[in-house]
């Protein structure tokens, strides 16, 4: 009977080393856990830009207001009946000093179409 108590009480101990020492054990838990949560959260953040860019498609396929914020943001179209201006700093000393200069003298833009616009 005593043989068999150091027998289950060695195998508890080598259970528990097993549990808490190994690497099989509640530090792979921890480590997966600490993963899942990881994964979770880039699922999170991936699901809200899945969202976002439904939403685009959305407002792309129903309205031309979305359509026409794209063509001009991102091709720098522009519509029939506007014009486009665009203001060139003068070349000169350097940003500090050119800076003040512009400030003091205001010139006149040029007008610039786009081959859309024409």
């Amino acid at each position: 009977m005593k043989w068999l108590a150091v027998a289950l009480f060695a195998a508890l101990l080598l259970l528990q080393y097993r549990l808490w020492l190994s690497n099989d054990g509640v530090p792979e838990v921890l480590r997966l856990s600490a993963a899942v949560a990881a994964r979770q959260a880039d699922n999170a953040r991936v699901a809200q830009r899945n969202r976002q860019l439904a939403a685009e498609v959305h407002d792309l396929k129903q309205g031309y207001t979305a359509l026409e914020e794209r063509a001009r943001s991102d091709l720098g179209m522009i519509a029939g009946n506007e014009s486009f201006y665009q203001v060139v700093p003068q070349k000169g000393a350097g940003a500090a000093a050119a800076a003040p200069a512009a400030a003091a003298e205001v010139t006149a833009p040029t007008p610039q179409r786009t081959a859309a616009a024409r």
